[in-house]
């Protein structure tokens, strides 16, 4: 198994520079644990991102570390001028020594698209176009384009990435589209719905309609999982409860200021005991932790496990605490 991180950053309490620091920590701490990659989300708007420039934070991060893969799930492409991405993509490449996992979509909410003054029907145009200048920017000396967002007549590509043909491109949220297009992914659910999903993707791999990833051997499919860990189910249930109301008050902040709710709510409205049901929230010992990546292992089949350590109101003691455990518990028996 190989284990990652994914991370929204919520804002806590804590100033901006306290919370860029601890998760600096917390990733020190994963990277000589063995985790294999850190996966950070964007959004806008919202106390549910304090770092919404994934780059910057991930250029930080790059100087802090030394194995583990550092990567966006997802850069929100239809936010970003496709050239200054490019370079950003291509330094941060560099400054990781080429260790950029490169995740990319349009993202959940519309009503981020709305505040950036994008039209609904603009998302996944704006997000395909830009994912054809990012392929072509990223392997050509010269980048012409023209779409119906941009137009470019012979760009000179001064700076390359350091990773070839470009860093591994991931793809969340739509496993069809992403095994089609030979992208790596993550998904999420019971154990029944995963084994479902990795057998669909490993299907759609093998007979791809494009390859978007033409330098990455096997893509990569992983199972999703918020996660705290605590020496009694007891204790993390006490804990993880209230923290998973305010996780979904950050999630939901924005959507609700705007009079709706989340699109397939990943917090099920806040609903704890229906989380540790659907298994996309454990809280429990290191023991039935792991014997629950184990199960996923065994009845799926898929071999990369992304927890989400940091989240609610979780303070930085309780998440170094927690992915003690489990990096001890779990990670250690299992890599």
């Amino acid at each position: 198994m190989q284990f990652g991180i994914f991370d929204h950053m919520e804002r806590r309490d804590a100033d901006l520079a306290a919370l860029y620091e601890q998760r600096l920590q917390m990733l020190e701490f994963a990277d000589a644990a063995g985790f294999a990659r850190y996966h950070k989300a964007e959004h806008h708007f919202t106390p549910l991102d304090a770092a919404p420039s994934g780059t910057v934070f991930l250029a930080a991060a790059s100087q802090r570390t030394q194995r583990i893969r550092l990567g966006t799930l997802v850069s929100l492409l239809p936010f970003y001028h496709p050239v200054r991405f490019l370079e950003e993509v291509c330094a941060l490449d560099h400054l990781s020594r080429g260790r950029l996992d490169l995740g990319v979509g349009k993202g959940i909410s519309p009503i981020e698209h709305r505040l950036w003054g994008h039209p609904d029907e603009q998302a996944m145009p704006r997000t395909l176009e830009t994912i054809e200048v990012l392929r072509k920017g990223l392997t050509q000396e010269q980048l012409t384009h023209v779409g119906e967002f941009h137009r470019f007549e012979a760009l000179p590509m001064v700076l390359a990435p350091l990773q070839k043909p470009h860093p591994p491109l991931w793809y969340p949220g739509n496993f069809e589209f992403a095994g089609s297009h030979r992208l790596n992914t993550v998904v999420g659910g019971p154990i029944p719905a995963v084994k479902s999903q990795v057998a669909r993707f490993r299907e759609l791999v093998a007979k791809p309609t494009v390859d978007w990833n033409p330098g990455v051997a096997t893509p990569t499919i992983g199972a999703t999982r918020h996660v705290y860990v605590a020496p009694t189910r007891e204790a993390a249930h006490a804990r993880a409860r209230g923290a998973w109301q305010r996780y979904d008050e950050n999630l939901s902040k924005l959507w609700r200021a705007h009079g709706t709710e989340p699109i397939m709510s990943p917090s099920l409205k806040g609903n704890f005991d229906l989380a540790i049901s659907a298994q996309i929230l454990l809280a429990d010992t290191p023991d039935a932790v792991r014997a629950h990546v184990e199960a996923l292992h065994t009845e799926t089949g898929v071999d990369y496990f992304v927890g989400a350590f940091a989240w609610g109101d979780l303070t930085h003691a309780e998440v170094m605490a927690s992915l003690r455990l489990f990096a001890d518990g779990v990670l250690k028996p299992l890599i």
